[in-house]
């Protein structure tokens, strides 16, 4: 087997994995993890930093993350009306995800990510245009996931959407720990 399949040996069974917990989140009830939470917030706007940063060398994939984030924090304030609080006696402050909502972010991502590998699968298949240097469209412009505005806008709206959605399950769950003192964070 050669060595740059062995590397797809290794991520795909991986990328499935994480869309597999992913999508599972979607559905029933799910207890607020605040330090999960607040850690995720944190990982999403960081990589939406280093997003942005592509946007110094081509304005284009600056507006479309922009674009995206903008129309995902939107998005992610619809997500929180449509989510359902509920209280567990086990779990304590729980919710319930509107499975629509994330189930199409989930789709979106996916489904770019697959057509911008379908695009470079020609490229990545001759080991001559990997070993000349990085590979370039046909305008000459370099090719990667983060070189077309809309791979960027799709980008910017999983990122805006869960920074927007995270934070206002922290706000409420907030507003749940001062009527109901007895309760502990997780």
């Amino acid at each position: 087997m050669p060595a740059h399949l062995t590397n797809y040996l290794i991520m795909l069974p991986l990328l499935a994995w994480m869309v597999w917990r992913r999508v599972s989140r979607q559905f029933g009830r799910q207890p607020i993890q605040r330090k999960r939470m607040i850690f995720r917030i944190v990982v999403f706007s960081i990589l939406g930093g280093v997003l942005a940063l592509s946007g110094l060398h081509k304005i284009e994939l600056a507006e479309g993350l922009l674009g995206g984030a903008l129309i995902g924090g939107a998005i992610g304030l619809l997500g929180l009306r449509l989510t359902r609080f509920e209280v567990d006696p086990l779990k304590g402050d729980c919710y319930v995800p509107n499975s629509w909502i994330g189930a199409l972010l989930t789709v979106l991502v996916l489904g770019r990510l697959a057509w911008r590998m379908m695009a470079l699968w020609p490229q990545l298949q001759q080991a001559s245009t990997a070993a000349s240097g990085p590979m370039t469209d046909y305008s000459g412009q370099p090719m990667g996931y983060t070189s077309s505005p809309l791979t960027m806008l799709v980008l910017g709206l999983y990122v805006g959407y869960y920074i927007v959605y995270f934070s206002g399950l922290l706000i409420h769950h907030r507003r749940f720990q001062r009527t109901h003192p007895g309760t502990t964070a997780a």
